[in-house]
């Protein structure tokens, strides 16, 4: 007979770790008496991050009494209390590998439902003092599991939880935790996975990637946990390119075309991938999208001067034609989807460059598809590509156009060199009657990138029909760390390290790998560099970074390796000189 042993709850509270602040509702604390299961979780208790553990899917959260004494003699602790793995219920019987994605179960007088199994993160290494225990709960195949309430009631200890239905398909929250977490992924265990109804959306969505990555037999990485899939770089490290022509598109924007200097074609890139550029005898790196259709013997990278920029101002004044610079493969997931359907270019400033490359690729192939070129700059003389874009697309069978200056000219014209003044916004797009259904490709400053992507959310557009490319460090995703001021990339405090050089190449940062970080994500951490990350034990992907030239070596190993081309920084360490996008 399974029971309820332990009714846990807890509010969320602020902890200090690692020398910030972290907002946690892992601490639960056992009550007696009866408490009321609500849609969104047990009266007293409450979850510190709702995007990740928190809503109708995740209302609940059970662990086994059978699992407190597997983790007891494998960790050789006596100490563990109900409630230490973050569960609401603690229960006897219900084992991962016997309940079912869309079970249901009758406690008290509340109606439950099993909806996925638990997506572990560092909180949970935090509460166990064992910073490995994301990583070992999916490595030993003990998740636990969320329960959504079906009808709401009272739950007391000691309840008998009784089975009133069974999922569809039969898949237990073992094998579901496995087909995500470990290889393979077998298609035919996707597509069950897939019909069953009770399985929550953020999983639905991971198996719907990873079984269209299964049908492009492409089977590098995990699609249903890491970055969109494209295809790996084309070649490791970097190699000589030599600029054969240096061109002043405006006031502020120098184009490069580059033609490789090894005699070895270059490879095709998808429209609005980048290269990351080694420039010069300081080795300064910088990433670069490539702004033209790459179908030819040269690739285009178009810079824009920045005030105390050295990449962009050794571009402008040193580079001559002539020089070599060493250049990684194309890589990045920002491109342009093959479909037929609507295409919404928008852009700011520099943002203009992945984007222009769509443009081409859509002109060079004759497109029907329908495209609108929206795209903001201050005035004339800061507007690089306006004839080649008015050019490009006049030969579309479908076009609309519409450029904003915020700060025109006297001699600007309006009607001839722009079309208003302002901003790309959502009241633009509404002005002009976009069409919500099509395919959106953003890229600009973070201001405009995160205004115009909530407006576009607002006008309807489906999240996955929203495709942004952000210039500079990616936006961080630091689950329930306190939010401070956002600081630049810079040098860690203290001596230089004695080890290998780091080098990011989106925040323009080179160190030296030193023996008190015990990964490359802490040394990011210590120079501000944007990162993104939840498990910290090589599990979830979300660190999942390029690696554009060197070697690293992993420790824990990943439970699924990243993509070809990727590293997961969160548990690797420099093996000599390397560059991640970063």
């Amino acid at each position: 007979m399974a029971r309820l042993l332990s009714l846990n709850v807890g509010l969320p509270r602020d902890i200090a770790w690692q020398g910030r602040t972290v907002h946690t509702g892992i601490w639960k604390t056992p009550v007696t008496g009866p408490r009321r299961a609500r849609r969104l979780n047990i009266d007293g208790d409450g979850q510190g991050d709702t995007a990740g553990h928190g809503g109708e899917h995740r209302a609940v959260f059970v662990y086994q009494d059978e699992s407190y004494r597997y983790w007891q003699g494998h960790l050789g602790r006596s100490n563990l209390v109900h409630g230490q793995f973050g569960e609401n219920f603690t229960v006897e019987g219900l084992a991962d590998t016997e309940v079912c994605i869309g079970d249901r179960y009758r406690i008290g007088s509340a109606l439950f439902e099993v909806t996925q199994p638990r997506v572990t993160c560092y909180r949970l290494g935090i509460r166990m003092d064992e910073p490995d225990m994301p990583a070992l709960l999916v490595r030993h195949g003990r998740p636990g599991f969320y329960f959504r309430v079906i009808e709401e009631g009272d739950v007391e200890v000691g309840d008998e939880i009784t089975q009133v239905g069974s999922g569809p398909e039969s898949m237990s929250v073992f094998e579901i935790n496995a087909l995500l977490y470990l290889p393979p992924h077998p298609p035919g265990r996707l597509e069950r996975a897939l019909k069953i109804p009770a399985l929550s959306l953020g999983w639905r969505r991971s198996f719907e990637a990873l079984l269209e990555q299964q049908s492009k037999d492409d089977t590098a990485g995990n699609a249903g946990l890491g970055p969109a899939a494209s295809p790996p770089p084309a070649w490791r490290g970097f190699r000589p390119f030599r600029v054969s022509h240096k061109i002043a598109e405006s006031s502020n924007v120098t184009s490069l075309i580059l033609e490789p200097a090894d005699g070895q074609p270059v490879a095709t890139a998808l429209p609005g991938q980048f290269v990351v550029v080694r420039l010069g005898s300081s080795a300064i790196t910088r990433s670069y999208s490539l702004s033209s259709h790459t179908e030819s013997a040269a690739y285009r990278i178009s810079v824009k001067r920045e005030a105390h920029g050295a990449a962009s101002s050794y571009i402008a004044d040193e580079l001559q034609t002539g020089d070599v610079v060493q250049l990684g493969a194309p890589r990045g997931s920002f491109t342009l989807r093959p479909d037929t359907g609507t295409v919404v270019l928008l852009s700011a400033g520099i943002g203009v460059t992945p984007v222009l490359a769509m443009l081409h690729t859509l002109a060079a192939q004759g497109t029907r598809r329908e495209v609108w070129w929206l795209h903001g700059t201050r005035n004339g003389r800061e507007h690089p590509f306006a004839a080649e874009a008015r050019a490009l697309l006049a030969g579309l069978a479908h076009h609309h156009s519409h450029v904003c200056f915020s700060a025109p000219d006297p001699a600007d014209r309006r009607g001839i060199d722009f079309d208003s003044s302002g901003h790309v916004d959502q009241r633009l797009l509404q002005m002009l009657d976009v069409p919500s259904e099509g395919d959106f490709y953003l890229c600009g400053p973070a201001a405009f990138m995160s205004d115009l992507a909530a407006g576009l959310a607002a006008l309807g557009v489906a999240p996955d029909r929203i495709h942004t490319e952000l210039f500079g460090g990616k936006p961080s995703l630091t689950p329930g760390i306190a939010a401070g001021s956002k600081i630049p990339a810079h040098r860690p405090a203290g001596a230089s390290g004695p080890g290998p050089m780091v080098s990011f190449a989106r925040s323009g940062l080179n160190v030296c790998w030193g023996p008190s970080y015990a990964s490359l994500l802490e040394l990011a951490e210590a120079c501000d560099v944007p990162v993104r990350w939840s498990c910290r034990t090589g599990v979830c992907h979300n660190c999942e970074s390029g690696l554009v030239a060197g070697e690293v070596s992993y420790g824990p190993d990943p439970l699924d390796p990243p993509a070809d081309g990727n590293i997961l920084i969160c548990c690797s360490r420099p093996q000599g000189d390397i560059v991640i996008d970063l």
